[in-house]
């Protein structure tokens, strides 16, 4: 026994040394994988060696620990026993593309779990999921304690998917990683559409089923409640309200909550464009309202003409939209006081990081609404947050539930931004899962951009769904599954999982049991909820709606001084075309009282010389000394009283 004991220490060695020169050959993954090969290798031939099950002895040489775990390290996995026997050969791995149906799933799986543990084998922080399935695709699986399978921390912030068809489990897996994260000390955000994950800030209740399914995948379950912060769009609910003012969530945005079409929503931009450059915040819809209203009236209506100007028709459109928003209460989401989306990014006092959720039951109706306010967040968080890089955990995880909703009928620009958004918001240590039911629901451009996939069963009722199916199969790295079957067969709470490693690497593929939340998986009571929002800081800064002075009082005020500068401009023309009109008509009545002197003067005229003609005619037989004399003294007469009319005429004071 002895000798046996002495021989341990060189077998040992013997193993350090293959592990070594297995390190330095290949990649360190790769040399995970063949040392976790060997410790299962060895574990089936001292299994084949004592085909009764019976209890090892006592003695050195049979002091053997079991099936040994997948994170083991070389020496604690090292056999001791009498002898030299010949090293078992790791068994080889199944073809790339290979499905092995019936009970050798289990058997091929055996190798492959070895490849498993050490894909997710991370030598920074993790976020533990759940733990490996062996067995027969459509019975009943066995799962495997010893592999578990997670996410490297640091990779979080490539982003992710999170799917599934309706009752597979995933909004349970979204609650179980927001509780993992909050644990590593990571805030969180996520959705709450239907109200499930309110149960986070209440203790779990204890149950057969769930210790025995936590016992069986090794993990360690208490229940927990976790620090919750409840947020609702404009105070529609329960829950802090958080708003946003119109000008700071855009015109793209907006316009996919109007539904607006191409032509309308560059129009709303035209008009997001000169409210800016003229310095008017649009703070709620009624500022927006105002400002349309001003450009197609009469004092404003020149505005754009130079930018390419909006038709009544158009204006018309976007007005009729905003009302239907404002019936169906959606008006409190825009005003002061903004949001600080900053306030996201908070830790507890102990240190776990504040799972920030989004109560939506109240406005669940009206997705196109909620799922566009979610890509806002994630936009403003992108533009506030400042350049981090790499970390050893991100800064937020941001879960995007109902993903789907956000996508149907955006414009070719509304996905450009959310492309844009999701590729470079991971710089800024920002993680974003999109959770919906199938992964043809996301555009190919965001789907490219993620890096973590956890997909629940997917089912195949149409030719459409087939072929959706058959396209998810392909972007999966090669494994033993054949996982057209495996998808189509997964249980509740079952997954599989392919995500990064630490390098940037995919990890094998694994069928995942997932664990079970913590916190309690029914919703939160409302006493309990209320008492958190009376709790929170964040009450008193958000709480309370203020209406402060914006493009609709500020246009009203231009309004008004137009009007008045119109009103006396058209006194001022009133008053100079009456004046003009009564010089026009003193002019008028100087001429025609000239024009009578005049004629009354050459009417005097011509009396006069018929008088003198008539005169002349009827004294020719008269000297010229004596009928001359009469007349000279009558024309003297006649001149000076002519004489006296016109001095009179001239000065004004002729009687009439």
């Amino acid at each position: 026994m002895a000798d046996d004991a002495a021989q341990s220490p060189s077998e040992l060695a013997a193993l350090r040394a293959a592990a070594a020169q297995a390190a330095a050959e290949a990649a360190e993954a790769r040399a995970a994988a063949a040392q976790a090969a060997l410790e299962a290798a060895e574990a089936a031939a001292r299994s084949s060696e004592d085909p009764t099950g019976a209890e090892p002895s006592d003695t050195p040489a049979d002091d053997a620990s079991g099936e040994p775990d997948g994170h083991g390290t070389p020496e604690e996995a090292a056999p001791s026993g009498t002898g030299s026997a010949p090293e078992p050969a790791p068994e080889p791995e199944p073809e790339p593309g290979s499905a092995p149906d019936g009970a050798a799933v289990g058997a091929a799986l055996e190798g492959y779990a070895a490849e498993v543990a050490a894909g997710y084998a991370y030598k920074g922080g993790t976020l533990a999921l759940g733990a490996l399935l062996e067995g027969e695709v459509g019975g009943e699986p066995a799962p495997r304690a010893d592999v578990q399978v997670g996410f490297a921390l640091s990779m979080l912030n490539r982003h992710g998917l999170v799917a599934g068809a309706t009752g597979t489990g995933k909004t349970k897996t979204l609650q179980g990683m927001a509780e993992g994260l909050s644990a590593a000390g990571v805030p969180v955000f996520l959705a709450d559409v239907k109200g499930d994950l309110s149960g986070l800030a209440v203790p779990g209740a204890s149950s057969p089923a769930i210790v025995d399914r936590s016992a069986s995948i090794g993990q360690d379950w208490t229940p927990t409640a976790f620090p919750v912060e409840v947020y609702s769009l404009g105070g529609l609910g329960t829950g802090v309200p958080i708003r946003t003012t119109v000008t700071d969530f855009g015109p793209l945005l907006l316009s996919k909550v109007l539904g607006l079409n191409e032509t309308q929503e560059s129009s709303l931009g035209l008009i997001f464009h000169w409210a800016d450059a003229q310095g008017l915040a649009l703070l709620d819809l009624k500022d927006l309202q105002s400002t349309i209203a001003y450009l197609t009236s009469d004092e404003g209506k020149g505005e754009l003409k130079g930018i390419g100007g909006v038709s009544s028709a158009t204006a018309g459109v976007i007005l009729r939209e905003i009302v239907a928003l404002q019936a169906q209460g959606a008006d409190v989401f825009f005003g002061d006081p903004a949001f600080e989306t900053s306030d996201l990014l908070r830790t507890a006092p102990d240190g776990r990081g504040v799972i920030s959720a989004l109560e939506l039951p109240a406005v669940q109706d009206r997705p196109a609404l909620f799922s566009t306010f979610l890509m806002w967040l994630l936009a403003d968080l992108f533009q506030e947050l400042p350049e981090v890089g790499d970390v050893e955990k991100p800064r937020l995880v941001f879960f995007f539930d109902e993903a789907h909703l956000l996508f149907t009928g955006a414009s070719k620009e509304f996905l450009q931004q959310v492309v844009q958004t999701v590729r470079l918001v991971r710089s800024k240590g920002v993680g974003v899962f999109f959770v919906t039911q199938s992964p043809k629901d996301v555009p190919a451009d965001v789907l490219a951009q993620l890096g973590n996939r956890v997909q629940h069963a997917l089912r195949a009722f149409t030719p459409d769904d087939a072929a959706a199916l058959r396209a998810a199969v392909r972007t999966y790295p090669t494994s033993p599954y054949d996982l057209e079957r495996l998808l189509q067969s997964l249980g509740t709470g079952e997954a599989v999982v392919t995500v990064l490693t630490e390098k940037g690497a995919p990890t094998p593929v694994a069928w995942t049991r997932v664990r079970a939340p913590r916190s309690s998986m029914d919703p939160a009571p409302a006493s309990v909820l209320d008492g958190l929002v009376a709790a929170s800081p964040s009450s008193a800064r958000y709480g309370t709606p203020v209406d402060n002075e914006s493009a609709f009082e500020l246009l009203q005020v231009r309004v008004q001084e137009q009007a008045a500068a119109r009103a006396a401009a058209e006194a001022a023309a009133a008053e100079a075309a009456a004046q003009e009109k009564a010089a026009k008509e003193a002019a008028k009545e100087a001429e025609r009282a000239a024009k009578k002197e005049q004629a009354e003067l050459e009417k005097m005229r011509a009396k006069l010389e018929r008088d003198a003609a008539k005169s002349r005619s009827g004294s020719s037989g008269s000297s010229r000394s004596r009928s001359s004399s009469p007349l000279d003294s009558f024309l003297r007469s006649a001149g000076t009283q002519l004489g006296r009319e016109l001095t009179r005429t001239i000065f004004g004071t002729r009687r009439r």
